[in-house]
């Protein structure tokens, strides 16, 4: 067994300490990774404080995780050592159900195995996540990182990113297209980077102001201050494909009615409680609402091999672990320019 240094919560939210556990040997397909930078999403926060029901403790959270391979099994054909190698949301799928075969891990039929608070398919281990300082995994459902993109920036695309870029290829963005993004957070910062450098005209919706120059320096062509009371109303039958990435509570229809005939508007972020949509909203224009989460290991691999073409990072702040429990605070204020990422030799 693998002993290995790391932060966890060993009760439903309390804080997070330090904690050493062990990982499993390497097997025939495994790769253990020297993990470098671990990305801090709130959806670990949610889990942390049992906001989605109840969980497994001690939870070490963490499933954006950057670093390099530092050993691997003897069947492993995809990695050497020393590569750079991402680990994201999941470890581990059932690899026969029609999902799976076509690539699309995160939609297994029987349930992917989250990297975290979750049990492995062997039905006794309890999957223990990123913070930590060594990580091991099936060589299938992991991915290379370009080398010419730092694994600080990287960490977080393993998960906000791919959830971005996930949606953004499937309704087809390229030159032409008229994007709406909702939100200037975690997730819609990596929405504008990915629609601006696959030549879509990007419009930022945000009820932060403040967030202005940093959109249109990520290369958005506009910015609406949706705080400003009608302020959506000229940009009525405008978008092609509108990234809700909110997580509060609002009036959807107000957003539906800002889409083209025959557009999108794909749900990203989770509200506290169902969305009230007017059939209306709908049929006027044979408009969809739609969902996205994440993206499988194929698409997965596109993405970086994408970001390392056009030099595409998260922008971020690294912290050290001792610093995590007030980056969750700084988190939910939305205090964060645009994720904090901890650096895993302070574990």
């Amino acid at each position: 067994m693998m002993k290995v240094r790391g932060l966890a919560a060993l009760t439903p939210k309390a804080a997070l300490t330090p904690y050493e556990f062990e990982r499993r040997e390497l097997g025939a397909h495994d790769v253990a990774l020297d993990i470098a930078y671990a990305g801090i999403c709130h959806s670990d926060i949610h889990q942390v404080r049992e906001e989605w029901g109840p969980a497994i403790f001690p939870m070490v959270p963490g499933h954006e995780i950057a670093g390099t391979v530092s050993a691997i099994g003897s069947a492993v054909t995809k990695f050497k050592v020393g590569d750079p190698i991402g680990v994201g949301v999941f470890i581990d799928s059932c690899r026969k159900c029609a999902s799976c075969l076509e690539g699309l891990q995160q939609y297994c039929e029987e349930g992917m195995t989250g990297t975290y608070n979750t049990m492995e398919r062997d039905g006794k281990t309890v999957a223990l996540g990123g913070y930590s300082n060594l990580f091991v995994i099936n060589e299938d459902y992991a991915v290379h990182i370009p080398s010419n993109l730092s694994l600080d920036g990287v960490a977080p695309l393993l998960c906000a990113g791919i959830t971005l870029y996930s949606p953004l290829r499937k309704w087809n963005t390229g030159a032409g297209s008229k994007v709406a993004v909702m939100g200037l957070g975690g997730l819609g910062h990596m929405g504008v980077k990915f629609a601006v450098a696959m030549g879509a005209e990007v419009t930022v919706l945000s009820h932060s102001p403040s967030k202005k120059a940093d959109a249109l320096a990520m290369g958005a062509k506009h910015f609406i201050d949706t705080s400003v009371p009608g302020a959506l109303k000229p940009l009525y039958k405008s978008f092609d494909l509108v990234l809700n990435t909110v997580s509060a509570f609002l009036d959807i229809n107000e957003y539906l009615d800002l889409l083209k005939l025959d557009a999108t508007l794909v749900v990203i972020g989770l509200p506290g409680k169902p969305y009230e949509v007017n059939a209306g909203s709908l049929l006027n224009g044979r408009r969809r609402i739609a969902g996205s989460m994440i993206g499988g290991i194929p698409e997965m691999q596109e993405m970086l091999d994408f970001c390392g073409k056009h030099s595409i990072v998260s922008d971020i702040e690294v912290i050290d672990a001792s610093y995590a429990d007030k980056a969750y605070e700084r988190t939910i204020a939305s205090d964060v320019k645009y994720r904090f990422v901890i650096d895993a030799s302070t574990f």
